[in-house]
């Protein structure tokens, strides 16, 4: 098995608000016993722990029957594939297509290009995906446990009517699949109502933690990647993260401590940093991930995120000298998927041909160690991340083992990882605006205060 590599000697030093080993090595037992808590269900949210033992359930049968959905979707000839869905719904699967697909795929007519709607309320992006898809080939699914929240509904009920009023009815209900909850819910009754092809959301898997559920696998195999090999790097990682792997051994327990251990030390924000502009949206789904899982009671690490170099020239200045409240975590790429070489110039005039005959890679490489340098030495703590390829077996390293380690970082902080109550505040304030029956107390009571 290859693994993944976690080097966290840069967050070990003299200064303040750096770690000791002695301190590191405190949380040993501790991360090791909620581990085990975590496969056994004695910790806090235990009805929604389906995730941590979901790489090694699935099998051939399921593999095989989102391939087959994914075939047919794909030999209508589309051109786009809407995926509608918010939050966990969508930002798993478009963080692997994102890492996994050509970056300038949608320019170079590869099929389908898959988009996304339902993940925010921008009345002009809603209306500009629907002028773009007038003139092509085009399928959707829509992901949802109920079907009545508000974002995704909205472009569904939009969507669905531009579907059926393109293709009629009976051929609309073949391009739209459902993933949604398996008894209940408006979604359900629909789907079971029009015909749709359907897949269960689990009820013990939230949102966030849903990617290797079809909530990401079929949009992930629409786009044409390898959901077998994903998955193959979940399981693998899964074995590697066990209870019965020890601390010296599991990353996932060591990371975890790590970042607690810098916790107490004062560091409040944790910036994910990548050298990859792939790996964008993997930061935007970790941000979900550890945002949503930690942020409760007044506690948690403020998961924030930079894509380098670009944003050395931009946030660079704060992280190297600003408030000393933060530590890094780079996610680094041994060897690129590509090859491409520096020229020689003849003229000189830009003064690089020291790099002439050197892959781009390289300089990338030596940005990111003459950065991790310069951020230690301006106090910040830096963990490191190495995965040997950006491929689709080490993405499913990456997501389970992100995914336990933040179980684990929850349970160190002694809440509950696997609810969100602090979401809702702003749905009941929306509703109360909008005028929703049975709102009408608290609509009241807003407008008085506006």
């Amino acid at each position: 098995m290859n693994k993944m590599k976690l080097d966290i000697g840069k967050a070990f030093a003299k200064a303040s608000g750096f770690i000791s080993p002695d301190a590191f090595t405190t949380y040993k037992q501790a991360t090791e016993e909620l581990n085990a808590a975590l496969h056994n269900k004695t910790g806090r949210g235990s009805d929604f722990l389906g995730w941590v033992d979901l790489p090694a359930q699935i099998n051939e049968k399921i593999l095989s029957d989102i391939e087959a959905t994914a075939s047919a979707i794909r030999s209508k000839n589309i051109d786009v594939y809407v995926v509608i869905g918010i939050g966990g719904s969508y930002l798993g699967a478009k963080a692997v297509i994102d890492a996994l697909s050509d970056s300038f795929a949608h320019l170079k007519g590869n099929k389908p290009a898959v988009l996304f709607a339902g993940q925010n309320i921008g009345e002009d992006y809603l209306a500009e995906l629907r002028d773009l898809l007038k003139n092509k080939e085009w399928a959707l699914s829509v992901i949802s446990k109920s079907g009545t929240t508000t974002e995704p509904a909205i472009a569904f009920r939009i969507l669905k009517q531009d579907l059926e009023d393109k293709y009629g009815k009976k051929e609309a209900v073949s391009r739209i699949c459902a993933i949604t909850d398996a008894a209940r819910g408006a979604l359900k009754t629909l789907a079971t109502e029009e015909g749709y092809k359907t897949y269960d959301i689990p009820d013990d898997v939230g949102g966030r933690y849903s990617v290797l559920t079809p909530v990401g696998l079929l949009p992930i195999a629409v786009a044409g990647i390898n959901i077998r090999e994903l998955v193959k790097g979940a399981q693998d990682m899964a074995k590697a993260t066990a209870p019965e792997v020890k601390f010296d051994e599991n990353i996932a327990c060591q990371y975890a401590a790590a970042r607690h251990a810098l916790y107490t030390e004062g560091k409040k924000i944790e910036i994910l940093v990548n050298y990859q502009p792939k790996l964008h949206f993997m930061a935007e789904w970790w941000k979900q991930l550890y945002g949503e899982s930690e942020g409760k009671n007044g506690k948690g690490i403020f998961p924030a995120s930079v894509d380098f170099s670009s944003d050395l020239h931009s946030m660079g200045q704060y992280i190297q000298e600003g408030e000393r409240i933060l530590f890094e975590t780079v996610i680094s790429v041994a060897k690129p998927e590509r090859e491409l070489l520096i020229p020689e110039d003849k003229a000189n005039l830009d003064k690089l041909n020291f790099l002439a005959g050197k892959n781009i890679d390289y300089v990338n490489k030596m940005a990111e160690l003459g950065t991790q340098i310069a951020h230690v030495d301006g106090d910040v703590p830096n963990i490191r991340i190495e995965i040997e390829r950006l491929n689709e077996y080490f993405v499913g390293q990456l997501i389970y083992f992100f995914e336990k380690a933040c179980g684990i970082s929850g349970y160190l902080i002694n809440v509950n990882p696997f609810d969100q109550p602090g979401v809702e505040a702003y749905k009941k304030n929306m509703f109360a605006l909008l005028e929703k029956p049975g709102f009408e107390a608290e609509t009241k009571m807003l407008k008085s205060r506006l």
